[in-house]
């Protein structure tokens, strides 16, 4: 019970920082730098407040805030089809056919719910934009009834694909102080 335990644990924690591509941070500051220089995440995520873009049109930025809200949605939902809506289908930070195989397993493995707050459009371009969030995640592996919390910040990655909004990539930090697990 025990090894179940923490292989769902690990599964969960792999699905935090992964899922969508998402990259864990805990990078040195000289490499975070670098990150930031080549434009990977445009902002530091490290640290205080994010600023909004101050160039973003008010109907791209109603735009990507729905296509944000529809991807957590979709997630919370755990509609696969949905989802897979989210997404570009030319993603840079996974690949697409992979993620639909994995969300599904998470899907039919976990329930998994996810809390945001303080969502703001932190990069803008005509062609791609950087939305950062405060997230919570709470989840339950059905199998075992063993939950677990965690909270971090996420920048999702959108691209314009087809005159919508597409996630292409998504970067996680989580946050060790508000993490748990439990059975």
């Amino acid at each position: 019970m025990l090894k179940k335990s923490f292989l769902a644990v690990l599964i969960l924690f792999v699905f935090t920082l992964t899922a969508c591509g998402n990259k864990e941070e805990k990078i040195s500051d000289d490499d975070r730098e670098k990150v930031i220089e080549d434009g990977t995440v445009g902002f530091e995520m490290m640290g205080g407040n994010v600023e909004k873009a101050e160039n973003v049109p008010a109907a791209d930025e109603k735009a990507i805030l729905a296509s944000f809200d529809e991807y957590i949605a979709a997630l919370n939902a755990e509609e696969i089809d949905r989802y897979m809506k989210t997404i570009s289908k030319n993603p840079k930070g996974f690949k697409y056919d992979e993620e639909k195989t994995y969300a599904t397993e998470v899907f039919d493995q976990f329930d998994i719910k996810r809390d945001v707050e303080n969502v703001t459009i932190a990069k803008y371009g005509s062609e791609e934009a950087q939305v950062f969030a405060n997230m919570k995640m709470h989840s339950l592996q059905l199998e075992t009834n063993v939950e677990h919390e965690s909270a971090g910040r996420q920048v999702t990655v959108f691209v314009k694909e087809d005159d919508d909004w597409k996630v292409t990539s998504v970067f996680y930090i989580g946050d060790d102080s508000q993490s748990s697990t439990g059975n």
